[in-house]
């Protein structure tokens, strides 16, 4: 997963086709149970671009986007943002998916 290396990077992406900001930290818990699953994720949704983004090196998008809990997920889109999976709890395999398979809902 490509990690996030500026606020311009951040915004040059939301411009893109589909774009999976991911907001985690080291030291989160939550975050490290569901790494092992992220490739597999990655792989079964080619048609996304996932992104890392370090909670602590980018607190302003984090608070610009009102993500106060992670590990969370926001979909981007042609600059729209269509989905949004964000809160403080432990997220499952078929959580993340089910998110990912209609982002919109």
């Amino acid at each position: 997963m490509e990690k996030l290396q500026s606020e311009k990077q951040f915004e040059e992406l939301k411009q893109g086709e589909r774009t999976v900001f991911l907001f985690s930290a080291d030291w989160c818990p939550d975050c490290r149970v569901i790494d092992p699953l992220l490739p597999g994720i990655e792989a079964d949704y080619p048609e996304y671009e996932f992104v890392y983004v370090d909670r602590d090196q980018y607190i302003d998008i984090c608070a610009e986007h009102d993500i106060f809990g992670i590990p969370s997920f926001l979909v981007y889109s042609g600059g729209e943002e269509k989905g949004r999976f964000v809160s403080k709890y432990r997220k499952t395999r078929e959580e993340i998916t089910a998110f990912l398979d209609n982002p919109e809902a």
